[in-house]
């Protein structure tokens, strides 16, 4: 039979149930595909709790293993929803009789925040890296107005609209998760007032739209140059201004002003084929959505960075910091004191993104063969790049198929097997050779590169060792990226 009839829900036989996940999302491939899979791959997560793993053989398939059976369940409909509406997400081809296992379709490698690198890096976007931006925020208004039609909104998790409380989750989100992690002092009472005041605004208009609520480029997929939509989970009925915000203002995409009002102009041409556009009053209510969107943004990654420790999040708080700043010139004159406050936070020391340093900051990044060698953002040329593929690879073991050189059972594997340590003391020798040369001669950037086949377990020790190496001999500022576990490390010399 053809494989395409299997986009009705797939469920386990109870003798399954006892399974563990990855074998369950194996059971599943095998019978959909008729054979089991040659090959299952961890992907790198984001910022949920979800693992993604790559299956593949006679088909490529993506597995998800979620937390929660209930927001599982938001996305299968909202995938097979959108679907049906002639949206591009993924399909879903199977899903767990216990709601926490699904197969979807593989759309690939490329997030669209990885294609635009060079431009977010840089601040000049190529004219194909635009095109992209204009695909994408073009085809937002078909999601949140088309894709609503007959939606039932029922279904979302963990709520079913855009409402009072769910102001109040994200604002409190802010205050507890990060703005009161800083130390700094306030009147809880006033800015809870202003808090008040921004809920009216928000809420001052109900409709019935689809709010994605994370529509931002690092849940966008680019396959064939086209723009398809991921982690749409979270999404719930909701004004369209949350989302164009999400987008245009994500922290670390780094859009120009003059490339954020084109896009802007283009979201606005296309809601115009589903609703009346009044340009001048929606960019006066967007306002309001991108300062909450910021304090939301802040939030998570005061959570993820401050609690969980997650290096990603805390890198990406000077960005957000800069989008604020920027955001309250002039200020909001229906929150003064929340204004006040948020003037304040943005002048901490720990925020101030304009000290200058004359130490030599290396770069050392980690990186999969198969996606290429990572280019230089510095503007220096690149430097060293270090096969590792010569080393025994941890992930021929399945035991080791989850982890990442960064865990200590990979390192232990290696370094028993002692391959490692020849070659660790030849890059060492390189490495400090031009460290030492670099810091005679005044140079500002050395990058240093690791490669392997998937970017996961050599690759990824290689460059940690070499990090804590120069860290305990040299100042210098070391930056490590861990490129295909979107992983990233400032370590500040401390000498």
């Amino acid at each position: 039979m053809p494989f395409s009839i299997f986009t009705i829900l797939y469920t386990l036989a109870g003798k399954r149930t006892s399974m563990g996940n990855k074998e369950i999302l194996q059971e599943m491939y095998l019978s959909l595909a008729g054979e089991p899979p040659q090959q299952m791959t961890a992907l790198p997560g984001a910022g949920s709790n979800r693992r993604y793993y790559r299956l593949e053989g006679k088909r490529r398939m993506v597995g998800v293993r979620g937390t929660s059976a209930e927001e599982n369940r938001a996305f299968v409909y909202m995938a097979r929803h959108f679907r049906s509406a002639g949206l591009p997400v993924p399909e879903v081809y199977a899903v767990s009789d216990d709601g926490l296992c699904y197969l979807q379709e593989d759309l690939g490698d490329t997030l669209l925040f990885d294609a635009i690198r060079p431009g977010r890096e840089s601040g000049q976007f190529s004219p194909e890296e635009k095109q992209w931006l204009r695909q994408t925020i073009r085809l937002l208004p078909k999601l949140q107005c088309a894709g609503a039609r007959n939606f039932d909104f029922s279904r979302c998790y963990p709520q079913a609209e855009f409402d009072r409380r769910a102001v109040f989750w994200d604002l409190n989100y802010f205050k507890y998760c990060f703005l009161k992690a800083t130390g700094l002092e306030f009147d809880e009472g006033r800015l809870e007032d202003d808090f008040d005041r921004l809920a009216e605004v928000l809420l001052a208009e109900r409709t019935d739209t689809f709010m994605y609520r994370d529509f931002q480029s690092r849940n966008v997929m680019m396959r064939a140059g086209a723009p398809w939509f991921i982690d749409f989970q979270g999404g719930r009925r909701g004004p369209v201004y949350y989302d164009v915000a999400s987008f245009l203002w994500q922290a670390k995409a780094h859009y120009p002003d003059e490339l954020r009002e084109e896009l802007l102009a283009d979201y606005l041409e296309a809601l115009a084929r589903y609703q009346t556009v009044d340009a001048v009053q929606f960019r006066q209510r967007l306002r309001h959505f991108v300062l909450f969107r910021t304090l939301q943004v802040l939030g998570a990654y005061g959570f993820r960075g401050y609690f969980e420790r997650k290096p990603h999040f805390l890198q990406s708080i000077p960005f957000a910091m800069a989008n604020l700043r920027r955001l309250l010139e002039p200020d909001f004159t229906e929150y003064p004191y929340l204004c006040k406050v948020l003037k304040e936070l943005t002048q901490l020391e720990t925020f101030n993104t304009h000290k200058t340093t004359e130490k030599l900051q290396v770069t050392i990044t980690s990186f999969s063969y198969k996606k290429g060698i990572p280019a230089d953002a510095s503007g220096h040329g690149g430097g060293f790049v270090f096969d590792c593929r010569a080393l025994h690879n941890p992930g021929r073991y399945e035991r080791y198929a989850t982890m990442t050189g960064r865990d200590e059972p990979v390192a232990r594997f290696l370094e028993e097997d002692g391959e490692v340590y020849p070659f660790l003391a030849h890059v060492y020798a390189l490495v400090d050779a031009s460290v030492a040369r670099y810091q005679e001669r005044g140079f500002s950037h050395l990058m240093v590169s690791f490669g392997c086949t998937g970017g996961q377990h050599r690759s990824v020790y290689a460059a940690q060792r070499l990090g804590e190496h120069l860290r305990d001999k040299y100042d210098v500022n070391i930056h490590i990226i861990h490129r295909e576990q979107n992983i990233e490390e400032k370590w500040e010399s401390n000498q």
